[in-house]
């Protein structure tokens, strides 16, 4: 940029700085309404479900007595799940598991060689169809669900909440979040989607209802 240049940009931003201060534009209003507290009643499953089912992850809705043979059915014959050293046995004992941290934590190479990995969640919400997990119970570490190609997550009913803001309220913000809409997915500049980039390409949500 010439000297010209600079005195004619300077100018110019004097002239608008100067117009504002005469006649300052109004403040804008944000309605700060909505609900922050946390949920007192049943989260809409169905609508949790729909929006899950809009980000293209698979929803299954199943029974407790039916996680076994539902993780069964979505993992290859012969392939080995990953699952958090604290997940329920009887979610995975139809097929064959390597735990993360029962002795030893996972390599990022054996995470490789999963067919999929199996978490619970910290809880679901509705209206944008997203699951959150902190590290807590049935979860694992992040980079479990952030490695093998195939994530498959339980959601219990009751974990579910409305709205954004209820799932802050329920959430501990010192605990390692990881908000998933779908699987990992990206477009590039003529908006072509690619999934995977970086993370599972396919994720399957079982919705447990009873």
């Amino acid at each position: 940029m010439t000297g010209v240049d600079a005195d004619a940009r300077s100018a110019v931003l004097d002239r608008i700085r100067a117009a504002l201060a005469a006649a300052p534009p109004a403040p804008v209003m944000v309605p700060r309404d909505y609900d922050r507290g946390p949920l007192r009643a049943p989260g809409d499953v169905a609508r949790f479900a729909e929006t899950v089912a809009d980000y293209r992850a698979r929803v299954v809705r199943i029974t407790s007595a039916e996680i076994g043979a539902t993780v069964a059915a979505l993992v290859p014959h012969g392939g080995v799940v990953a699952v958090p050293a604290d997940l329920p046995e009887q979610w995975v004992a139809e097929v064959a598991t390597m735990r993360d941290g029962a002795a030893e934590e996972l390599s990022t190479a054996s995470l490789e060689t999963a067919a999929a990995v199996v978490t619970g969640c910290a809880l679901g919400i509705a209206a944008t169809g997203t699951i959150v997990l902190d590290g807590g119970e049935t979860q694992g570490r992040r980079v479990l669900s952030l490695i093998p190609d195939h994530h498959i997550c339980v959601v219990f009913a009751a974990q579910v909440v409305d709205t954004v803001s209820q799932g802050f309220a329920a959430l501990d913000p010192l605990r390692p979040l990881t908000f998933i809409s779908g699987p990992s997915a990206t477009s590039d500049i003529e908006l072509e989607r690619v999934e995977g980039v970086h993370g599972p390409r396919t994720l399957d949500v079982l919705i447990v209802t009873s």
